[in-house]
């Protein structure tokens, strides 16, 4: 009996053994397989940006989508327990035969940066352009602090309102680059883009000079995130400046409202004079209220010839265009039922 007993521990013995054998061998094709085997890149070498905002998670998510990696819930507790830092923007170089591990690891030291991507959306504002580059810790911070009429003086920018003046794009600069030099860049393209988009514009523009045009810009890149609509927005507007009728546009009210405006627009706030409330006052506003793209200032130079004074929203993703303000009325109720069905 005691013989047949120790036969049967050693059988226990043995399975167990066995057992956390193949575990171990499970756990170490787990972490190869998610942590040490190569990032798949295509060549020797090969350039990854990390946006301001992007975190460990939407990353780790967004390669294994792209079967990348495998195994993403040990990559994100590789990221919590290990690393313990959040992803830094900058443009990152991984080479051939680089670990996940050692990406990801990388990714959490801004020093590692070989460039830095920054990402002007278009429609934001000149104070948002600001922010993001005091955020940023690849950028050498000289003007950014300033008030807004020393640091047009001090990038010798002849206006007296930087609103709408600097270029809306994806733009790579050397790490460490300083804040007076990105913006001088994003200055001189956008004027670029006004100046030949206004020697190249359609006659009988209602704007006599290309700053107008580049507030009637920033007013269409607000009105409208649709292409193929960019032109129709230009051509309500424009002839509405021609025949004295009030652009009556809500981005101008909002803008106008500054550090008031809580994502809604009351009755009032339509009959408060302010002098971007198109609502009250005739005209374009005293400056753009946004940084317009390139699109929407060659949009703003040949807005198209049909009738249409009118436009508001479908519910759908794009407008409906009126002639007629009885057109109009009923494109509004249209829109009302959209928005009722939305809700129900």
């Amino acid at each position: 009996m005691p013989s047949t007993a120790k036969k049967k521990s050693s059988h226990w013995l043995k399975a167990i053994l066995l057992m956390l054998l193949g575990l171990g061998v499970l756990i170490a094709t787990v972490l190869w397989a998610s942590l040490f085997k190569a990032y798949p890149i295509e060549g020797n070498k090969q350039m990854l940006a990390i946006n301001q905002g992007d975190t460990y998670s939407g990353l780790i998510d967004r390669l294994a989508k792209e079967d990348k990696i495998s195994f993403p819930v040990v990559l994100k507790l590789y990221q919590k327990f290990v690393i313990g830092e959040s992803l830094k923007a900058g443009v990152y170089e991984v080479t051939e035969q680089m670990s996940v591990a050692k990406v990801l690891s990388m990714l959490a030291d801004a020093k590692n940066a070989q460039m830095n991507r920054i990402l002007v959306i278009e429609g934001t504002t000149f104070k948002q352009l600001i922010e993001r580059l005091k955020k940023d810790e690849l950028v050498k911070q000289e003007v950014s602090h300033l008030p807004y009429d020393q640091l047009l003086k001090a990038l010798n920018i002849p206006y007296s309102h930087p609103e709408g003046l600097f270029a809306p794009d994806t733009y790579f600069f050397a790490k460490g680059e300083s804040d007076k030099n990105i913006l001088l860049d994003l200055y001189q393209r956008q004027m670029k883009a006004l100046d030949d988009a206004w020697q190249n514009r359609a006659t009988d523009l209602p704007y006599k000079t290309p700053y107008e045009a580049l507030i009637m810009a920033s007013i269409i890149e607000k009105e409208t995130n649709v292409d193929s609509e960019l032109e129709q927005v230009s051509g309500v507007f424009a002839r509405r400046l021609k025949i004295g009728m009030r652009l009556q546009t809500d981005p101008t009210v909002i803008y106008g409202m500054g550090e008031q405006y809580n994502g809604n627009i009351t009755r009032q706030n339509l009959r408060t004079p302010t002098p971007y409330n198109t609502y009250t006052m005739h005209g374009l506003p005293p400056t753009p209220i946004a940084l317009p793209s390139r699109k929407a200032i060659e949009a703003t130079m040949h807005p198209d010839n049909s009738d249409a004074l009118y436009f508001v929203a479908t519910g759908k993703g794009g407008h409906t265009f009126s002639a007629t303000l009885a057109e109009h009325n009923r494109a509004v109720q249209e829109y009302l039922k959209v928005l009722r069905a939305n809700k129900e």
